[in-house]
């Protein structure tokens, strides 16, 4: 409902909207757990390991022949996918898909992120947080707001430059993104040098340096000023824009729980994801965050079984009623653009008249 003097309000999705099933998740994790679809996988993360490795030698290789050539740039774009694929295995370790042992997978997690460039510990911390309340105000952060609002209150706060970008957030998310890597990497060590206790603090800052002087120290050593500053752009915001795009489509545009509201944990799960279709490809593509409802429903679930319990998933939601979202990836994105759009509208001047507000944007 959009008011005559103001920004919009948000409107929230509240307990009754959603019908209680009791008892549902335990019966379908019975389901799951009998099919053996929570056994781990490790011949298949060894296989991707083997073949992200393999890439980065051949990317490395070519560094090397191409020289002193503006085709590294090429290079410096493939490196950049490399990276966001590694941080798909971080991710998967974070949430011990991959060992056997808690303590195993977490340390794995910790290096592979970084690796990558990023500290385990702040996106342990963070992304715990989202999968116990996504989409919930107040609960998690992945709709706080960051240069993006993804609530209309803080659309209507943002002053200045960020009220500038946020009346057109949509259409500037992709572009935001070619800046995510770096933002990642400045959250990482900010929150590495905060105050409170950190775990594995100088582990992973002496990581996270190590990796920053092996990546970057060939690349302005060997290639003229100019191109080294190109490809460490490239490289960035081809990581920034992989990641992003990947993680976007997954919630962004699903119902906000109002912070108040206590729902069951297969209502909060399935209704506020979003699955993309495309099988195979989409899962190498998206890491496996394409099948975002059995991710959330099953956090710990290898990879290669998360198609498979998608039909059973999908099977009990239709039985119980439940709605089950899934749509093409393209068609996730013009969700996320209609979506940031029409939050950044409560970032207009208060007095603006949403009928002319709306010829405008015609």
């Amino acid at each position: 409902m959009v008011s005559t003097l103001g920004p919009i309000r948000q409107t929230y999705a509240r307990k009754e909207d959603f019908p209680p099933i009791a008892h549902a998740y335990r019966r379908l994790s019975e389901v799951i757990r009998e099919a053996g679809l929570l056994r781990r996988s490790p011949l298949f993360y060894l296989a991707t390991g083997i073949l992200i490795a393999l890439g980065f030698g051949g990317a490395i290789t070519g560094f090397i022949l191409l020289g002193d050539s503006w085709f590294q740039l090429v290079i410096a774009a493939v490196c950049g996918i490399l990276f966001t694929q590694v941080a798909f295995l971080a991710h998967e370790a974070g949430h011990r898909q991959i060992l056997s042992g808690g303590p195993k997978n977490d340390r794995l997690a910790r290096v592979l992120a970084a690796f990558v460039g990023m500290s385990y510990s702040w996106w342990d911390a963070k992304h715990s947080r989202h999968h116990a309340n996504p989409n919930r105000v107040s609960k998690d952060p992945d709709i706080d707001v960051d240069t993006i609002s993804f609530l209309d209150e803080d659309a209507a706060k943002a002053r200045g430059i960020q009220r500038l970008i946020t009346r057109k957030q949509g259409w500037l998310f992709f572009p935001l993104l070619t800046f995510e890597g770096l933002n990642l990497y400045f959250q990482s060590i900010r929150y590495l040098f905060s105050r409170g206790p950190v775990k594995a603090r100088w582990a992973e800052l002496a990581i996270i340096t190590a990796r920053f002087v092996l990546v970057l120290t060939p690349v302005f050593v060997f290639l003229p000023p100019g191109m080294a500053f190109a490809f460490c752009g490239v490289m960035f915001a081809v990581f920034g824009v992989y990641m992003g795009a990947s993680f976007a489509p997954n919630h962004k545009g699903m119902p906000i729980i109002a912070p108040e509201e206590r729902l069951d944990f297969f209502t909060k799960q399935v209704r506020t994801s979003r699955n993309i279709r495309g099988g195979w490809w989409a899962t190498i593509l998206m890491g496996g965050l394409n099948y975002q409802i059995e991710h959330h429903l099953f956090p710990s679930m290898a990879r290669p079984h998360l198609a498979k319990t998608r039909e059973i998933v999908m099977e009990f939601c239709a039985t119980n009623d439940v709605p089950y979202t899934e749509t093409s990836l393209w068609k996730s994105y013009g969700i996320v653009i209609a979506y940031l759009n029409r939050v950044g509208l409560a970032a207009r001047d208060p007095f603006e008249c949403p009928m002319v507000a709306e010829f405008r944007r015609a």
